[in-house]
């Protein structure tokens, strides 16, 4: 479809459902995307295994950011997964052919395009199709600054990779929108439930999930192999997988500089400065772990659990704050 306009963004959901919904007349950025659908988050779930260490995660599920849209903008999407491939490949290439541009669910691992260093087996990338030319589908994978091409072969086995999360073909597009502006309302809204998940009580959640795994770290040997995997998977997760710590604080930081103007509270363009400073945290955080795990420096769990512990009560006292100013 020659009109859609690919744009490149931080991290792939909010990139690919602020480029569907800018396609569709809404003037939405991916940070305001991000932000309004309360993506933000923390959580470190044991019971989930990566290559057999635990998930930790520095937003919401995959599809939260989609779905989180769906109520402000009075929308309908439909999002369907298939059995087999050939059935999902056939729908595809369906709506294609009936002039619609397509959100897919995918692993990461199995597109070609992404360059070798940088694949791995992570179940919940997603990109929008917008085309297809002879057996290869036109992709805007909002990760990659420029449209790519895939083949059909390798796009229909990536959509149907096996194993945690897997996207058993997911494809979605919206049915119907029927609201293209924001609202004050909207925008408290989302801070609101954003503050609540980081303040949660459960204790795998917001700053008490980063001061659980900072007890896990700390009680690790300094000199097992699999403390130096345990922190490398840590910084993996934070800085790699989707955007991460660091990252996904920006973007939310961003996104507080348009609420300000948008739910006419200039006091927010404070909170985003200082989430700004709160990210730089994460970052430094990742780079001492990396040192570690590439021999640069000796391997510490505690100075790591040290770090983490920073990171959440600097995290609790901005959202208790960032609570108290919504009044």
């Amino acid at each position: 479809m020659s009109s859609f306009q690919h744009q490149h963004a931080a991290h792939c959901e909010s990139g690919v459902i602020s480029n569907l919904l800018r396609h569709h007349g809404v003037p939405m950025t991916e940070s305001l995307a991000f932000g309004l659908s309360s993506a933000l988050s923390f959580a470190y779930l044991p019971f989930v295994k990566l290559s057999g260490l635990p998930l930790i995660a520095y937003r919401m599920p995959p599809k939260s950011i989609i779905k989180g849209l769906l109520s402000p903008l009075a929308a309908r999407f439909r999002f369907e997964t298939f059995r087999s491939a050939a059935a999902g490949q056939a729908r595809l290439d369906g709506l294609l052919a009936a002039g619609k541009v397509v959100g897919l669910q995918t692993s990461v691992y199995w597109l070609p395009y992404f360059p070798p260093d940088m694949r791995f087996h992570f179940n919940a990338h997603n990109l929008l199709v917008y085309g297809k030319s002879g057996d290869d589908y036109l992709i805007s994978d909002p990760v990659f600054e420029e449209p790519v091409r895939c083949a059909s072969a390798d796009l229909t086995r990536a959509r149907f990779a096996k194993g945690v999360l897997a996207p058993k073909g997911l494809l979605y597009y919206p049915e119907s929108i029927g609201r293209q502006d924001i609202t004050p309302d909207a925008v408290r809204k989302a801070i609101r439930k954003t503050c609540r998940m980081m303040l949660a009580p459960v204790p795998i959640a917001g700053v008490k999930g980063m001061r659980l795994l900072a007890r896990k770290v700390a009680g690790l040997p300094a000199g097992d192999a699999h403390t130096t995997a345990y922190i490398g998977h840590i910084v993996r997760m934070q800085e790699e997988i989707g955007t991460g710590g660091a990252g996904f604080r920006f973007i939310y930081a961003a996104f507080l500089q348009e609420a300000a103007q948008l739910a006419q509270m200039p006091q927010l363009a404070g909170f985003s400065d200082r989430l700004t400073t709160i990210g730089d945290g994460w970052r430094a955080f990742a780079l001492k772990a990396a040192r570690m795990v590439k021999g640069r420096e000796p391997v510490d769990p505690p100075a790591i659990a040290a770090r983490l512990r920073e990171q959440a009560a600097l995290e609790e006292a901005f959202f208790r704050d960032l609570k108290a100013s919504l009044g």
